[in-house]
């Protein structure tokens, strides 16, 4: 425990020496040296606030790019279902006019193959009738 105690004492000796001859041997007074730290510090402030802004403003240029991107493709897509959706109804209505057309063909050739069977049987009726 000794030693350590010997050794912090000659560092706090050192470097109180080195402050010393820091001071002595700075070419400037100590005024004019914490003026020339405090413009060093106050440029280092704005060339980071500086940075910071000009991430800040890329930063949402980007958000704006990909808002406006997502924008589009979602516009994109709704205007391409809008028109599967049409042609979907486009489609069945177009089949159910097929159906409905064929029903009516298909009821009309019914109803002239009822007519013909009717009138067949009407004129052997009537045949019969008038050979009796």
């Amino acid at each position: 425990m000794k030693d350590q105690a010997k050794i912090i004492a000659a560092l706090l000796v050192g470097a109180a020496a080195g402050a010393a001859l820091g001071l002595l041997l700075a070419p400037e007074k100590g005024g004019e040296l914490r003026e020339d730290i405090a413009d060093y510090i106050n440029d280092l402030v704005g060339t980071a606030k500086n940075k910071a802004q000009s991430t800040a403003s890329h930063i949402k240029e980007y958000g704006t790019d990909v808002v406006d991107k997502a924008k589009s493709r979602f516009n994109g897509t709704v205007s391409d279902l809008y028109d599967r959706g049409h042609d979907a109804v486009d489609a069945v209505k177009s089949k159910a006019k097929d159906v409905a057309d064929r029903a009516r063909d298909l009821g009309e050739d019914a109803v002239n193959t009822v007519k013909s069977k009717v009138k067949g049987t009407a004129d052997d009726l009537n045949d019969s009738v008038q050979d009796a």
